[in-house]
């Protein structure tokens, strides 16, 4: 099965039930959609394989660990041309607050979701580490008050 093929209601149940759920016992599984065992493991094997299902992992709530802030950053560099854009991403992956980076279109090159304990941490990482990366031309932050919506990941 590749990406671009059609998953079939089973495929999507599984997505469905695996993403409320990555913890679900195969048996768990399997009576969920209606399926016995055997191809219920088939199917979440292909779904493996084709690089559908990407791992599995445990939700964390942040705010319980001490990081009560979350900041997106957006930057916007000098030049957008490989070099400075590999540069740029080297540096933010050596960065613990960076929790998530997107490359973007529109006015700004990068969108980034930054955690910290609290504004001072923030502070300490924007002016002494995110300002210092070379090639960097301007800053803009956005602190969100609250989540509307939470998700981990659309399914069909």
């Amino acid at each position: 099965m590749k990406k671009s093929t059609s998953l079939d209601a089973f495929d999507i149940q599984i997505l469905r039930a695996l993403g409320q759920d990555g913890r679900m016992p195969l048996q768990a599984l399997a009576d969920t959609i209606k399926l016995s065992a055997t191809p219920t493991a088939r199917r979440l094997k292909r779904l493996e394989e084709s690089g559908i299902i990407t791992g599995y992992s445990a939700l964390i709530d942040e705010a319980a660990l001490g990081f009560d802030v979350t900041v997106f950053v957006s930057v916007q560099l000098d030049r957008q041309v490989d070099d400075a854009l590999a540069q740029f991403e080297a540096a933010v992956n050596t960065f613990d607050e960076v929790v998530d980076c997107w490359l973007m279109t529109g006015n700004r090159d990068y969108m980034m979701r930054v955690v910290t304990r609290n504004l001072k941490e923030f502070e300490t990482f924007l002016v002494g580490r995110l300002t210092k990366v070379p090639g960097v031309a301007n800053i803009e932050s956005s602190i969100p008050l609250r989540r509307v919506k939470e998700g981990v990941a659309r399914t069909p």
